[in-house]
């Protein structure tokens, strides 16, 4: 059979895909008409292939051209390679490897970027002529070779490292092993790139730290020390990085040579490039975090110390020095606007919330400086105010304009060693506070800015002191000089004193009573005058000022002040309007703190919240005729809001959802496929079952199949929240209809004691919300539940143990009493784990429930003879024997 001729372009398909390449690149051209055109070519088997001609081989077109067919030819592969034909695939596999060499360099990047995609879609494995070619062009000494390349591994380690490290069929070695003495080699050519792309390759193995690369470590350390003098500043970069993953991953390689990199990274660390100093400076935290070897560092903070602070101080190119400038009159736009993200509802005792939002912030020198001090002030605490407090000093009393960076940088650093070196720092409080307060009404709105935070980084010792009069006025002034700064004319500022005053309210709780009126007028002046983004800062200052002072703020005097403004905003924004989230959020946090009080608010709210699910559900099926993009987030905030409510109103909502079709919208929301949605459904469900179990009960066997179902293996790990609110919603159900449950206590059971098995790998919460919920489900049903307690009684009660005092932990109780009352033999060979669990109560407040664990442990006593009592006594720590007492044992 003769072999089939090689593809070969049609020219009038060239010509045309040409022209359409040229208008693709023209400014001027319509966008949308030429993309509907290229994506009526792309169903033509072979479009790819004419893409790899023109990008290889169309010498009379321009460059221009020729890269837009690369890139397009990029995209396609990415999500079409594996579905092409064989042929076509060895065709643009065939075309790409002469593009190594070209001798435009914007071509040989281009090439680089497409080869990483095939690999990814078709793996090294599925291209030998690759590696060849790779290793070709390394060896020949020709710099456009050896360049384009080295681009196309740097881009291979960038996105698929791991695909080196692995053994290909037919090879002696794996790739790594191939490469990586000829990226050694690069280090020390002549040309900069070459340099750069060998070294930026082999730091993208230094996480995975393959068998090669330790093996050669000597070698590669010796390589970074000669490339540490290197007269381009990315190679120094480079270098930097590099150390600085290693004392993450592999600290003790570093060990011998510590000396010498530190001094090496306290010089980067003053580097005149700013990159070379952010990437050196990275090291100190990273340092002290790996515990390499503290007392060495020890012996460089003097020197270290001054160039931190240094750097503290504003770059003249720093973008916020130009924001500073905008006053409050100026509309924001809208890049200045972040992506907000909503934290979904949790029930629990160990939520993680990250209140840093710098990630939308740019990460610059000044930010890492201050980051490393913190970390080095909560390492070597109050050993390095002999060495700093003069230097910040001595910029605190610079006066000047001209100097104002320098004092700005010098509260900067009071606020970051602010909790490291409280302890040195506390005698002196009264003088800092002092000192700061007046810096308050600075002119330069950065100093007024930093002031706030630095104050905030205080305010728990702040706080702390006012059992006395001189820390009762001082907290006063600091709580005045916050609010005045929500109200300045300057943007940075308001958001600052915002931010800060929500962080002095967490620690002031009911402190602030006697200010309340004072801090509702100042909040509320400041809806009239904020733009956009500071008003989301205001709203969950208010809520955090909700929490704080629960329901103290349920008086007409505080909600003549605070309701009117915040419902003309309610009023003001449409039901798709992201404005709303925040608003939201703020809504709940005060339903929650009125409780009964938010009654005569209730209503229209949870109208709002149930027209904008309605019209979510329908915009995610069909956008146009919603009339609005779909966003869970309105769902999720729309759901946390009803679960405020529900939680404040308490049996009060039933009047407000009867009426409602809630019942099936939340089931919907139950069976939501994103995650958060069903986190924030499923707090809803378990807060409904507490106050109107009736409503929910037409569906209930719905309900908890579907809730029982997020406690499958299969779904942990991917959404561990949603299982945890899911599992703490099926124990509220349990102890509200009781019997009812009983054709799902097996399913559940069967899906909570593996998760009490395995506490190590989940988190805390989740462990004590199934140990909680098995509880009350044994409580419920314990002529179910207690044939199988030799399975479980252990790890529950070793999770029992870990709980803290309070009525979920008695429920669970009355279910540990109830099954070992109805199958006592079957605790018998974990009796020490009961009593430990026992002895975990620092007081059962409920009198029958101490009686009924009072009668559990004397009817073991009378059943243990022969010694076996005093042995089961024996094993108990002295404390448990002693907690044990108390019930006459």
């Amino acid at each position: 059979m003769a072999a089939q001729p090689a593809w070969q372009p049609k020219e009038e398909g060239l010509r045309e895909i040409c022209t359409l390449l040229e208008q693709h690149i023209s400014p001027t051209s319509d966008k949308s008409r030429i993309w509907q055109q290229l994506q009526h070519y792309s169903q033509f088997p072979d479009f790819n292939n004419y893409l790899a001609f023109i990008f290889a081989r169309a010498e009379g077109k321009s460059i221009e051209i020729r890269q837009a067919a690369g890139l397009l030819l990029k995209n396609n592969l990415r999500s079409a390679f594996k579905s092409l034909d064989p042929t076509y695939q060895q065709y643009i596999k065939t075309e790409l490897l002469p593009c190594l060499g070209a001798a435009d360099r914007h071509i040989r990047s281009t090439v680089g970027t497409i080869i990483s995609v095939v690999v990814q879609q078709g793996r090294i494995s599925g291209w030998p002529e690759l590696l060849q070619g790779l290793v070709q062009c390394l060896d020949s000494n020709d710099a456009n070779h050896m360049e384009g390349a080295m681009d196309a591994l740097s881009k291979i380690c960038e996105d698929i490292p791991q695909e080196l490290d692995t053994d290909i069929p037919g090879l002696g070695e794996r790739p790594i092993d191939v490469f990586l003495p000829r990226f050694f080699q690069f280090f020390q050519s002549p040309h900069a790139s070459l340099r750069k792309l060998s070294l930026g390759s082999i730091n993208q193995f230094i996480m995975l730290m393959p068998a090669a690369l330790y093996r050669s470590m000597d070698k590669f350390l010796q390589g970074l020390f000669v490339l540490a003098q290197d007269p381009v500043a990315e190679v120094r970069k480079l270098v930097c990085a590099a150390f600085v993953q290693l004392t993450e991953v592999q600290p003790s390689v570093l060990e011998p040579h510590l000396r010498n990199i530190t001094e090496f990274m306290l010089q980067a660390n003053k580097d005149s490039d700013d990159e070379v100093a952010l990437e050196a400076c990275e090291f100190w935290s990273t340092y002290c975090e790996a515990q390499v070897n503290l007392e060495l560092l020890r012996e460089f903070l003097e020197r270290l110390l001054p160039i931190l602070l240094t750097n503290m101080a504003y770059a003249d190119d720093d973008e916020s020095l130009t924001e500073a400038e905008e006053d409050d009159s100026l509309p924001d736009r809208e890049q200045d606007l972040k992506p907000r993200f909503h934290t979904s509802r949790f029930h629990g005792s160990d939520e993680a919330t990250d209140d840093d939002d710098d990630s939308f912030n740019v990460w610059n020198l000044r930010k890492c400086s201050a980051a490393s001090l913190d970390v080095i002030s909560n390492v070597y605490g109050d050993d390095i105010l002999p060495a700093l407090m003069p230097l910040v000093q001595a910029k605190l009393s610079t006066s000047g304009d001209e100097n104002w960076k320098e004092r700005e940088a010098a509260v900067l650093a009071l606020g970051a060693i602010a909790e490291g070196c409280i302890r040195g720092l506390y005698p002196h409080l009264p003088e800092i506070v002092e000192f700061l307060v007046p810096l308050l009404d600075d002119k330069f709105p950065l100093i007024r800015s930093i002031t706030c935070w630095t104050l905030s980084r205080f305010s728990k010792f702040i706080v702390q002191g006012i059992g006395n009069q001189k820390g009762l006025e001082q907290f006063t002034k600091v709580l005045m000089g916050l609010l005045q700064r929500i109200l300045d004319t300057n943007k940075r500022v308001q958001e600052a004193a915002c931010s800060a005053f929500a962080t002095l309210e967490e620690e002031a709780a009911d402190v602030l009573v006697p200010h309340l009126e004072t801090i509702l007028h100042h909040l509320t002046c400041a809806f009239g005058r904020y733009q956009r983004r500071n008003l989301r800062i205001v709203y969950d200052a208010i809520g955090t000022l909700a929490d704080a002072v629960g329901e103290e703020l349920n008086r007409p005097k505080y909600l003549d002040v605070l309701m009117p403004p915040l419902i003309s905003k309610w009023q003001q924004l449409s039901n798709s309007d992201k404005d709303l989230f925040p608003l939201l959020e703020c809504f709940t946090s005060i339903a929650q703190a009125l409780g009964t009080g938010f009654s005569q608010f209730a209503e229209p709210v949870f109208q709002r919240c149930m027209i904008i699910m309605q019209s979510q559900q329908v915009a995610k099926v069909d956008p146009v005729s919603a009339g609005a993009q779909y966003d869970k987030e309105f769902i999720v905030c729309s759901l946390d809001l009803l679960s405020g409510l529900t939680e404040g109103l308490g049996s009060m909502i039933e009047n407000l959802v009867a009426q409602s079709n809630l019942r099936d919208l939340l089931l919907q929301c139950c069976m939501d496929d994103a995650p958060d949605i069903r986190q924030s459904a499923f707090a809803l469900l378990g807060d409904l079952a507490r106050v109107c179990p009736a409503y929910l009960h037409p569906r209930l066997s719905e309900f908890v199949t579907i809730a029982a179902k997020q406690l499958e293996t299969s779904q942990l790990i991917e959404s561990i929240s949603v299982a945890n609110n899911a599992c703490w919603a099926i124990g509220e159900l349990a102890v509200k209809v009781r019997q009812e449950i009983s054709p799902i206590v097996m399913a559940v059971i069967s899906c909570i004691v593996p998760i009490l098995q395995r506490p190590e790998s989940l988190n805390r919460s989740l462990i004590e919300n199934g140990a909680i919920t098995l509880g009350r489900l044994a409580w419920v049903c314990p002529d179910i539940v207690s044939p199988h307690m030799e399975h479980f009684i252990q790890h529950w009660c070793i999770a029992l143990s870990m709980i803290r005092d309070d009525i979920e932990k008695e429920d669970a109780f009355r279910g540990l009493c109830a099954i070992v009352r109805a199958n006592p033999s079957g605790a018998l060979g974990s009796l020490v784990y009961v009593g430990k669990s026992i002895a975990s109560w620092n007081v059962i407040r409920s009198q029958d429930l101490h009686d009924e664990v009072g009668q559990v442990l004397h009817g073991y006593k009378q059943m243990l003879r022969d010694g076996s009592w005093e042995q089961f006594l024996s094993a108990l720590e002295p404390s448990e024997k002693e907690k044990l007492a108390k019930y006459q044992i």
